[in-house]
């Protein structure tokens, strides 16, 4: 497998396919809030699992080192810690095409979660209560982080203008490639984590 690798035309695809990027970040520390008395009541509500603090280190090809706050409280997330197999989702409340395609990762992360792994990344979302209600909504209990300011952006293996939904697939030495989202099954997933994970599920 090809560790981080996203040709001119997946990456025009990324650029030009889904919902467009939010504001443009104004800081890499997050603006608005992720951890209130009422997020904390929605994730709970919800059954959204906990995020858990990461300890491995950056690798050449793999996840920026970003820390994003957990959203709905809880310990913040190392991206370059992440090792896989592990889907990342990029999304937002905003997006259509995010909101399709949650009910499908929650289906995938039942089917899978001990195998794969899937975190979602709530980006340049300002209305934070609206997205943990789209996860309450659509089943969502995987773990999610936040990062309202887009800190991801132009980032690591991320590319300076993001549509969302946007897939980051890490392997299990950390490595990264990306994919578009808006997968309308769990058939297509198990697709997408066999071209970019080597897993046949």
């Amino acid at each position: 497998m090809r560790k981080g690798f996203l040709g001119p035309v997946a990456a025009a695809v990324l650029v030009l396919s889904g919902c467009g990027a939010g504001p443009a970040p104004t800081t890499a520390s997050p603006s608005i809030d992720v951890d209130t008395p009422q997020l904390r009541q929605l994730k709970q509500q919800a059954g959204i699992e906990p995020c858990q603090h990461q300890t491995g280190d950056p690798v050449d090809g793999g996840l920026p080192n970003v820390t994003l706050p957990c959203l709905g409280g809880g310990p913040a997330v190392d991206l370059a810690g992440l090792r896989g197999p592990l889907v990342v989702n990029l999304w937002g409340s905003y997006c259509g095409p995010c909101r399709k395609e949650m009910p499908v990762l929650q289906q995938f992360h039942e089917k899978y979660g001990d195998r794969v792994g899937v975190l979602g990344v709530d980006y340049e979302d300002a209305q934070t209560a609206s997205a943990l209600e789209l996860a309450r909504k659509s089943g969502v209990t995987y773990p999610l982080v936040a990062d309202t300011d887009g800190a991801l952006q132009g980032n690591g293996p991320f590319p300076v203008r993001m549509g969302l939904p946007l897939f980051a697939f890490v392997d299990q030495d950390g490595h990264v490639e990306l994919a578009a989202g808006g997968v309308g099954s769990v058939a297509e997933l198990e697709q997408l984590v066999d071209q970019h994970l080597g897993l046949n599920l």
